[in-house]
């Protein structure tokens, strides 16, 4: 069949599927049989169309139709729980590991500034009051003074299910700010992501020189796991938007964006239900300071360990997996 004929024959057909699968929910449910069997049709008229090496935009239409009913058959019909599950156990860490070694120089960058300004101002007190007000270095030191009566509490907490609230506001809000950065070519992002790394580092610091380093390790290092690896990647994701919109490769500056989108929501994506997860082990666990110190110390360990764990392992048998991958991904050999 020539293509002049093929086209002439099928264009029709071709029509009728985009009508159907681009319209509304319910004529789409009322046309499910025709849905069915124009699917298996255009399907193999992609393959017919490949196989005679007919024009690319023909290709390239009905490879974008097929693509559409597969997102219909498979993704859309999959329950919440099952989407949400996939993204835990694949997506996000297969796009951690694929965009490792961004990431890995934005991990390096935020503890190399916070281990620098805590062994700064450990090793020389005086320091930290020239780094930050006076009023808020007293604020931290009484909210890490176990003979305070707002002990590991914020100020105006009064509960545990305030301070859950509180911490996802702030958590949240630190990750969106820093995230939202990479609108200024990245600057932004890597701006706060460094402001962030230098507090920490500076209050790590003051609180050890002063002797309340048992009672601020043991709370910040279980929550710590999830929400500073949060920042990190969320700034990391803000990079990106800024790093693709200067570096195109050969795309224009809105599809090199769009595109650098689609890897980015992953990871902020990911980021925030870390950061709901720090702010309930920081409400409900970090602040257990009756329990054994050793045990709240272990438990911190065990997080960052699993944390690191989760990222290396999980989801690796989908990468070996090619239809496991496809399903995953919702994308097709057509």
């Amino acid at each position: 069949m020539t293509e002049k004929a093929f086209l002439e024959r099928r264009n029709n057909i071709w029509n009728e599927f985009s009508t159907l699968v681009r319209g509304n929910k319910s004529d789409l449910k009322k046309g499910a049989v025709s849905f069915i069997r124009l699917f298996r049709e255009i399907t193999q008229d992609l393959n017919t169309a490949k196989a005679n090496g007919y024009d690319p935009e023909i290709i390239e239409r009905l490879n974008a139709l097929v693509n559409e009913g597969n997102q219909i058959l498979y993704s859309r019909r999959e329950l919440p729980l099952k989407s949400f599950a996939g993204f835990i156990l694949f997506t996000f860490p297969q796009k951690v590991r694929l965009h490792w070694r961004g990431i890995l120089a934005s991990l390096l960058l935020f503890y190399g500034i916070t281990f620098f300004f805590a062994f700064l101002c450990a090793a020389f007190p005086d320091i930290s009051s020239e780094l930050l007000p006076a009023r808020e270095l007293r604020q931290i030191e009484s909210m890490y003074n176990p003979d305070n009566s707002r002990f590991l509490k914020p100020r105006e907490i009064t509960n545990d299910a305030d301070m859950f609230g509180f911490y996802i506001y702030n958590n949240i809000s630190i990750a969106f700010r820093t995230f939202a950065g990479g609108i200024f070519a990245g600057f932004g992002s890597l701006l706060f992501l460094c402001i962030n790394a230098g507090f920490l580092g500076i209050i790590a610091g003051h609180l050890t020189s002063i002797g309340y380093a048992q009672t601020f390790y043991p709370f910040v290092i279980a929550h710590g796991a999830f929400e500073l690896n949060a920042i990190v990647f969320s700034a990391y994701a803000g990079l990106l938007l800024g790093y693709r919109f200067f570096i195109t490769n050969g795309l224009s500056r809105g599809e090199s964006v769009k595109k650098a989108g689609k890897d980015a929501f992953p990871i902020i994506a990911g980021s925030a239900l870390m950061l709901v997860l720090a702010a309930v082990l920081e409400a409900f666990w970090s602040s257990k300071y009756l329990w054994p110190q050793q045990f709240r110390i272990g438990s911190g360990v065990f997080f960052w360990v699993f944390l690191l764990l989760y990222f290396l392992l999980t989801g690796r048998n989908a990468e070996k997996n090619p239809q496991i991958k496809r399903k995953n991904n919702g994308t097709s050999d057509n």
